[in-house]
């Protein structure tokens, strides 16, 4: 695929150009094999291209001339590089500034963003897990498990959630978490908001289940409190001391190397009383070449 294909197809995905977030280009899905390293997300007046390798001078200086092009024809007014194979200095605003408070739009509602770090503070890609959380949550006691800067909690809250529990050791991604919600005038009464290492943890989360709705959705590599592949297993076996007797689980992994029968045959050998019910479909834009190697939303009822 040449340059021009590329700008054909980011300017294809904002024809409708509006201020909600949306993926323009995925790249890492490996469906464009020559720009596998790219994505490139609008948000709100922001446009950002995030290179996930180092790449040749004159081919990165193609991308920017495109990404250059778009930003002038579509009104951006900032357009920001994030080059996410380097340490540090990872994000370069080639124009426009960058505004002192950031916000990426999805159906509405509002989430605080930065790019003072890796992650900006919302990631694209569980736009259908939150979608699938706001449609069930009415009245429900939700409990959010690794909840970041929890954007699951802002779309149950406003959706008439009787309850959310964010937890999260991160004490800064839930200081933005609360600021989230009320950046979009929603009620923190109904929100706790704990701090917490979560496998050590148990008994405090517990003392405010029992839960309806409970979402998973973890790194797939923490140094020192979390690994996938030997430690979402203790979370399945926790569950049948938190749920409610028809509680639904969303159950995420990100991770294209684990399949998500990996997911299904803990559940069957941990918590075999939750029956596997479907898995969302992600994002059109989100475009792959195998669905098992992108992101996994995996819906699962008590029965």
């Amino acid at each position: 695929m040449n340059i021009e294909k590329l700008k054909e197809i980011i300017l294809e995905n904002l024809k409708d150009k509006s201020p909600e977030m949306k993926r323009v280009f995925h790249g890492r899905g490996n469906f464009y094999d020559d720009y596998n390293y790219l994505v490139i997300d609008s948000l709100n007046d922001i446009l950002l291209a995030t290179l996930f390798q180092e790449i040749p001078q004159d081919i990165e200086k193609q991308i920017i001339n495109v990404l250059e092009e778009v930003y002038k024809k579509k009104q951006f007014k900032t357009l920001i590089l994030q080059r996410r194979y380097k340490k540090d200095n990872l994000n370069e605003v080639l124009k426009g500034i960058v505004p002192k408070d950031s916000i990426a739009i999805e159906n509405g509602l509002k989430y605080k963003i930065n790019f003072s770090n890796q992650n900006i503070g919302i990631f694209a890609d569980m736009k259908a897990g939150r979608e699938y959380i706001q449609s069930i949550c009415k009245d429900k006691n939700i409990l959010n498990l690794f909840s970041y800067t929890c954007a699951f909690s802002v779309v149950a809250i406003s959706a008439k959630a009787s309850k959310v529990v964010n937890v999260d050791m991160a004490k800064g991604a839930l200081t933005t978490g609360r600021e989230n919600h009320h950046l979009n005038n929603l009620d923190t009464k109904k929100v706790k908001f704990m701090p917490y290492d979560i496998l050590k943890s148990w008994s405090r989360i517990k003392k405010e289940g029992p839960y309806d709705i409970i979402i998973i959705d973890p790194p797939t590599l923490q140094k020192g409190s979390f690994e996938a592949t030997k430690d979402y297993e203790k979370i399945i076996k926790r569950l049948e001391q938190l749920a409610n007797e028809k509680c639904i689980v969303l159950s995420c992994l990100n991770a294209p190397e684990i399949p998500s029968v990996f997911i299904k045959d803990i559940f069957k050998e941990f918590a075999s009383d939750f029956v596997f019910e479907k898995r969302l479909e992600n994002p059109e834009t989100f475009v792959v070449i195998d669905d098992e190697k992108a992101l996994k939303n995996l819906i699962f009822k008590r029965d």
